[in-house]
């Protein structure tokens, strides 16, 4: 697939699903995807280019929670009119590649609340089930930014979304930011849970499935 036919068809995504968001594929990013899907990169490039791409979903991520408005007085004495997020905000990452994405979310929210969620595959019929969950009591009240960052089927995401619906999120509440999905991934999910948000960076037919062996360093 050429440079054009992939932007193609992501507009045509976006155009389907109103609720998707792709980070603007500027050469930047596309470099820093390059350098994620090389055979050749080696942990330590990885890691620091893996790490630049998730900030940068990250910040988008966050375009996406809430805004309310509010007014400030700066050192002049000056009022000023400015925003702020609304309360209620926390991150839930699915292990294990989902924690490389929480230094990012610290990074941008001191003190944002993170929960966790194990999902666990079957090697042969793919099918997943929750195992582990861990969240803030409150997660109910919250909007998630829920953090995965390779998506090929969206079976993984799928066990995670039930769960937090079941611990009384909206599906509404829910933004899922992720770096690299595939369209079937995305067709699952948001046919599935229409309500819910997805942000990314790529969608392109082949995962880099070997990011979070390459990233934690256990391929």
């Amino acid at each position: 697939m050429s440079k054009t036919d992939e932007s193609l068809d992501m507009k045509n995504y976006c155009k389907e699903y109103k609720r998707l968001t792709i980070l603007h594929p500027n050469d930047q990013i596309k470099e820093l995807q390059t350098i994620l899907r090389d055979k050749n990169t080696t942990r330590s490039d990885f890691k620091f280019y893996a790490d630049r791409l998730i900030r940068l979903v990250i910040e988008e991520s966050l375009n996406q929670l809430p805004f309310t408005d509010c007014q400030v007085t700066t050192p002049t004495g000056a009022t000023y009119n400015g925003l702020k997020y609304k309360s209620g905000n926390c991150g839930v990452s699915i292990i294990r590649s989902g924690e490389a994405m929480e230094q990012g979310l610290r990074d941008c929210c001191r003190s944002i609340r993170i929960g966790k969620i194990l999902v666990e595959s079957d090697a042969e019929t793919h099918d997943a089930r929750v195992v582990y969950a861990r969240f803030p009591e409150d997660i109910g009240q919250r909007h998630v930014l829920l953090m995965y960052p390779i998506m090929s089927t969206g079976n993984t995401v799928s066990q995670a979304v039930n769960v937090l619906k079941e611990h009384g999120v909206q599906e509404e509440c829910i933004i899922l930011s992720n770096l690299f999905c595939t369209p079937r991934a995305v067709d699952a999910i948001l046919q599935s849970y229409p309500k819910l948000k997805i942000l990314t960076s790529e969608i392109h037919h082949v995962a880099p499935n070997h990011f979070g062996q390459k990233y934690f360093g256990t391929d």
